[in-house]
C-alpha cells in the first residue's frame, strides 16, 4: 500500500517548500505567510536538522524579493580567516592566493535574500563587521577603500541558544538583537509524528528521481515504525534514513521496517525526554554506581540526540570538555557491556 502522495494543492507557491500539514507546521506556515512581504530579519532556530534551510527558502518565496537569488551561507563551514572575504568579498592581491578580484556573499544577495546558516558559530571578530554591515547597509570589500551599499534581506538560523552563547561572552548582545527581530522556532520531527507519512513520500519520490528508478511504494508498517522513532537528527536524518532503505531494496518496489537501521546509540525510547525526577530508593537498596551511570549515559544520549551525533555540540551544552564527554561514553558503554545484569544495561 502506498503512502499518500505529497503533490498538495497551494495556492501560495512557496508552501510547497513546508511539507505537512500538522498543527506545527501550519502554525509555522502562517507566521511564514505573515513575515515573508516584509523586510523585517529573521532568526530561525531550531534542532540540527530541523529544515531551517527550507523554512528560509519559504520566507524568501512570500516575499517579494521571491524572483530574485536566496544565497546561503554556512559560517561554520570556512575557517575564520576565508569567512570575512566570502561575506564581503576581495580585490585582487588583498591577501595571498587573492589572484582576482571576488564579489562576496552580500553584492551576490543584492536585492534578494542572504541566509547566515549555524550564525551561532561565526567568529566574535566577523559578528563585529556583520552588526556594522546590517546597521548601516554598506560594507567594503577586503583590500579596497571602496564603500559598497547594499539592499539585502537577511534571515539566520543557528541550533545554538544564543542568550547562553550572549551570558557567556561568545556572542555579541548587540548583534543578537539586531538579528531577533522576528524570531522563528522551527518544532522538532518528533513533535510532528504526523507528518511523517507525507515526508517519507517525498523523500521516496525525491531520492528515486535522483537515482533514475520507478518511486518505491512505503508499506504501512514501515510509516508505523518511522513514526514510533524518535528522530533525534530530525528531518534530515529521516530523508538520509529513507536514501539507506532504498539503495538496500533492490529492485523490490517496496520498502519494509527490515530495510532500516537506526543507530543503537540513538535507538527509539519509550520515553525520550529526560524528566529531573529523582529516584527513589527501594527497600532492598540499590546498586549506587549503576544507577548513577545509568542517569548519567540517559542524559549523554540526550545530548548526542539534540546535535544529531556532534560530540562537540553535546559537550558544549553540557558544559564538559569534548574529551571528558567521550571518556564517559566509552566508561559507561564498557560497564554496560561486562556487567549486563547490572542496572546500566536496564
Amino acid at each position: 500500500m502506498p503512502a499518500p502522495q505529497t503533490v498538495l494543492a497551494f495556492a501560495e507557491p512557496w508552501r510547497r517548500s513546508l511539507v505537512g500539514r500538522s498543527p506545527a507546521i501550519e502554525r509555522l506556515a502562517e507566521k511564514i505567510r505573515l513575515i515573508g512581504p516584509k523586510r523585517a530579519t529573521v532568526l530561525i532556530t531550531g534542532e540540527t536538522g530541523a529544515g531551517k534551510e527550507a523554512a528560509a527558502r519559504a520566507i524568501h518565496l512570500a516575499g517579494p524579493r521571491a524572483h530574485l537569488p536566496m544565497v546561503a551561507v554556512n559560517c561554520t563551514a570556512l575557517p575564520e580567516s576565508l569567512l570575512e572575504a566570502e561575506l564581503f568579498g576581495h580585490v585582487r592581491g588583498a591577501f595571498t592566493g587573492a589572484v582576482q578580484s571576488r564579489a562576496g556573499r552580500f553584492e551576490q544577495a543584492n536585492h534578494g535574500t542572504l541566509f547566515l546558516d549555524e550564525i551561532g558559530d561565526m567568529p566574535l571578530d566577523t559578528q563585529a563587521k556583520l552588526l556594522r554591515v546590517l546597521q548601516e547597509r554598506e560594507f567594503q570589500r577586503i583590500g579596497s577603500s571602496e564603500t559598497i551599499h547594499i539592499d539585502v534581506r537577511v534571515i539566520a538560523a543557528t541550533n545554538a541558544n544564543l542568550p547562553q552563547r550572549v551570558a557567556a561572552g561568545r556572542f555579541r548582545e548587540d548583534l543578537y538583537y539586531r538579528l531577533n527581530v522576528v524570531p522563528l522556532a522551527l518544532p522538532p520531527l518528533r513533535d510532528r509524528l504526523e507528518d511523517i507519512p507525507l515526508l517519507a513520500q517525498h523523500f521516496v519520490e525525491k531520492i528515486c528521481l535522483q537515482e533514475g528508478i520507478p518511486p518505491r511504494h512505503i508499506t504501512p508498517e514501515t510509516i508505523d515504525l518511522l513514526r514510533g522513532y524518535s528522530w533525534p537528527g530530525n528531518v534530515r536524518q529521516l530523508e538520509n534514513a529513507l536514501e539507506h532503505a532504498i539503495a538496500l531494496s533492490g529492485d523490490r518496489m517496496t520498502l519494509l521496517p527490515s530495510d532500516f537501521h537506526f543507530p543503537p546509540v540513538l535507538s527509539p525510547r519509550a520515553q525520550d525526554d529526560w524528566s529531573p525526577r529523582y529516584p527513589t530508593l527501594p527497600d532492598e537498596g540499590l546498586d549506587f554506581e549503576a544507577t548513577i551511570g545509568r542517569i548519567e549515559l540517559h542524559i549523554l544520549e540526550q545530548a548526542l540526540r539534540r546535535t544529531g551525533g556532534n560530540k562537540s555540540q553535546a559537550a558544549e551544552i553540557l558544559r564538559l570538555k569534548r574529551t571528558t564527554l567521550s571518556a564517559k561514553l566509552r566508561s559507561l558503554y564498557k560497564l554496560a557491556r561486562d556487567c549486563p545484569q547490572s542496572s546500566l544495561s536496564a
